[in-house]
């Protein structure tokens, strides 16, 4: 399995997701830490980003997903994300960290961390 990893880190995206009414009325902060195994090393050696993983691409799929598909869980829209990025992404597998900052009185933030591979969704 190849060991390079393309990351995003701390990519905050507002919008509305929630359990409770309340939730449903505001926008809150999410937090994404992403990490995606794929092989780098043809597009170093050629320096072509079209050989490799486009970090703002994924960044924009993860920001228009959270944003345009209000859903309740933290748990479903890093789903969203796994399944858009390792079908549509030179990616053999990802982690997310998801977190809902401010969710919980007394913690700096609440959330998930998944990982998935190609074979995740057959």
């Amino acid at each position: 399995m190849t060991q390079d990893i393309v990351f995003i880190e701390a990519l905050k995206v507002d919008t509305v997701i929630g359990v409770y009414e309340w939730e449903k009325t505001i926008q809150q902060t999410l937090q994404f830490d992403v990490e995606m195994r794929t092989d780098t090393r043809q597009a170093a050696q050629i320096d072509d980003l079209s050989k490799t993983v486009d970090y703002a691409e994924v960044a924009d799929d993860i920001v228009s997903l959270a944003k345009e598909n209000q859903v309740e869980l933290i748990e479903t829209v890093a789903e969203m994300v796994a399944k858009k990025v390792l079908a549509d992404y030179p990616v053999e597998s990802i982690k997310i960290k998801l977190r809902k900052l401010g969710a919980v009185a007394s913690t700096k933030s609440v959330g998930v961390i998944i990982e998935r591979n190609k074979h995740s969704y057959e």
